[in-house]
């Protein structure tokens, strides 16, 4: 017995999005891992001690790098299942937010690691919280639309 799985128009939009997290994802890391060499932080440890951080710029930028990639870690469970469900109806639209989100990310972490937190929102970082607004609501309208198709 075999099963199809009909995509919908676009939905390689969607793969796309979603794969660009990924990429920024492991960009991420890649920065954590350099701040952690430059700042002598030794694994397993998390993030440095507020003293290590307020002794050391390095070890400060090591936790602003970290924090980035970790909000991004906290935001993905939220972005995955709002682009999937919003994509079975507007996959376009699914596709670009989550890609313009993990573009927001990528901007979001530039201005962390300037070592002054507050830049991460004002260099275009901020973007990403009104799509992640964006996808709950689209997502949100469209399990609606299948529930009311359904009926």
């Amino acid at each position: 017995m075999s099963l199809s799985i009909v995509l919908p128009p676009g939905f390689g939009y969607v793969a796309a999005g979603l794969v660009s997290t990924a990429w920024v994802l492991g960009w991420q890391a890649l920065v954590v891992s350099s701040h952690r060499s430059k700042s002598g932080i030794k694994y397993p440890q998390l993030y440095a001690e507020k003293a290590e951080a307020d002794a050391s710029k390095e070890a400060f930028l090591y936790n602003c790098a970290q924090r980035a990639h970790q909000n991004t870690i906290e935001h993905m469970p939220l972005i995955i299942v709002t682009t999937l469900a919003t994509s079975m109806k507007h996959p376009v639209f699914a596709g670009y937010a989550c890609g313009s989100w993990a573009l927001s990310r990528v901007l979001y972490t530039l201005g962390y690691i300037t070592g002054d937190p507050v830049k991460r929102n004002t260099r275009g970082g901020i973007l990403g919280e009104f799509l992640v607004v964006g996808l709950l609501l689209s997502s949100t309208y469209t399990a609606f639309e299948l529930l009311r198709s359904s009926a």
